[in-house]
């Protein structure tokens, strides 16, 4: 028995047999029809992401095995809170507040590459990505959070291994982020100042050059 692999990086349920994916299936004789249609009936879930796939052919029967790998945390994370992309301020400027619930369920998605042994550590560990992104966790930054789960709190929920929001919760989430936000207005207010001042001078500085090229042609 000889089998073959590839390997490639498809968006969830939108695989075609367009490159690269199926000219490099093509050598190997299998059903590129079928292929396609298997990796996007495994990846449908990742709709709007990059998932890597295998493909593993058989290449005596031209029977096929797909393996779906796991987008990373970040964008799992994007992907369950609706955003595109995370804060250009990230340590001020909240883009949004993800719920114990949230955490729960993207670790279970990734828990088998996350090399950790139990759910808490999984959930620390999916937390932990938020910060660069502008994510508040319950309410906090996410070594607050993490801090919290170390001493007990949210062992509950953990442990009850829910991962569905109900619409109490998604209000006092929604609650936090907007309590967050008021503290650092003053901030952001200020660094949006201080960046339009530099916008502004840049384009006086930019304008004077052009106005001083033009000036030696003459």
């Amino acid at each position: 028995m000889t089998k073959e692999s590839i390997e490639s990086l498809v968006e969830g349920g939108k695989a075609s047999a367009a490159p690269p994916l199926g000219p490099a299936l093509g050598p190997l004789k299998v059903n590129i029809g079928q292929v396609v249609a298997e990796i996007n009936k495994k990846t449908d879930a990742f709709k709007g992401m990059k998932v890597p796939v295998k493909v593993i052919v058989d290449t005596e029967t031209k029977t096929f095995e797909i393996e779906v790998g796991t987008p990373p945390v970040s964008q799992l994370i994007k992907k369950e809170l609706g955003l595109k992309k995370g804060s250009g301020i990230p340590n001020k400027d909240f883009l949004a507040n993800i719920g114990i619930e949230q955490l729960i369920k993207v670790a279970k998605m990734k828990m088998d590459s996350l090399f950790v042994n139990n759910m808490t550590s999984a959930v620390k560990t999916v937390a932990g990505s938020c910060d660069a992104m502008g994510i508040l966790v319950e309410g906090m930054k996410a070594a607050d959070f993490c801090k919290e789960v170390s001493k007990g709190k949210f062992k509950k929920e953990i442990e009850s291994d829910n991962s569905e929001l109900t619409d109490e919760r998604k209000k006092k989430l929604e609650e936090q982020l907007q309590q967050v936000r008021k503290q650092f207005a003053g901030e952001l207010d200020k660094i949006a100042t201080a960046m339009k001042a530099k916008a502004d001078k840049d384009a006086k500085k930019e304008a004077k050059g052009v106005k001083a090229v033009e000036s030696a042609k003459k």
